[in-house]
């Protein structure tokens, strides 16, 4: 089976998504679903089907993330970091960038259930990622980005 890479922080948020799946949305459904039947005949109860739906798709993420965490390869960029001298980029390392027009971004590298643009977290899969991956200090990377070729140079790699 395949690895799926993540932090620990990644797999604590599903941990904590699972718990309250399982604790809270879980028995509320159920209450819900005795509620309708309650109401008499489910064949045209529109507020029981509504429930039921919610049932099967609470369950179908139960089951994904069960998953995922049964198959997680929690990788502590802290624990892994490389030894003096040989700092290179890799999975759950902060990238601090400059890119064409001189402006400085940072983004952390994670697993594909992480990523978040907005908070500057890249999947390892993505094409800045992949190009990422590797590389060290000083390196031009150059990827193509949906709408354009982008160029970036690797200011900093911070293991934290």
């Amino acid at each position: 089976m395949k690895r799926v890479p993540m932090t620990p922080e990644g797999k604590a948020r599903l941990e904590a998504e699972l718990s309250h799946l399982e604790g809270v949305v879980r028995p509320k459904i159920i209450k819900d679903i005795e509620e309708a039947r309650a109401h008499g005949d489910i064949s045209e109860n529109s507020e029981y089907e509504d429930a039921k739906e919610r049932q099967a798709m609470c369950e179908g993420r139960v089951q994904e993330i069960k998953g995922k965490l049964s198959l997680a390869q929690v990788i502590d960029v802290v624990k892994n970091r490389p030894l003096e001298g040989e700092e290179t980029v890799i999975f759950g390392c902060t990238v601090l960038l400059e890119d064409e027009e001189g402006d400085e971004i940072h983004y952390k590298i994670v697993g594909v259930d992480e990523a978040d643009l907005k908070k500057n977290k890249i999947s390892y899969v993505s094409p800045l990622g992949r190009a990422l991956i590797g590389r060290e200090i000083g390196d031009d990377i150059r990827f193509q980005a949906p709408k354009r070729e982008r160029n970036f140079e690797i200011l900093d790699i911070l293991y934290e």
